[in-house]
């Protein structure tokens, strides 16, 4: 359905025939982090994440999960090779 309370004509999964079922009814204004996210939008009233109707939650255990602008480091260690073995390998 599309949203009448904030994102008005934008297809929003919390509204209903009754209003908006998200807690408070209205959807919450990006907080710092989502800055740069290509999941945002800015409305008359403020910047609104379309993809979550509370940000703050999303970034309240870590990094969010639909954010478009963060990435993973991930930390590639190398292995520990045994140089008795090495040589014998290199032997052959």
């Amino acid at each position: 359905m599309n949203c009448t309370t904030i994102k008005q004509g934008i297809e929003c999964p919390f509204m209903t025939g009754s209003g908006c079922s998200y807690k408070g009814g209205i959807c919450h204004q990006i907080v710092e982090q989502c800055s740069g996210c290509k999941r945002t939008t800015q409305l008359t009233s403020g910047w609104y994440c379309t993809a979550c109707p509370d940000p703050s939650v999303k970034w309240k255990n870590g990094n969010c999960n639909l954010a478009s602008h963060v990435t993973l480091e991930t930390a590639a260690t190398k292995a520990k090779l045994n140089p008795l073995k090495a040589s014998k390998r290199s032997k052959k």
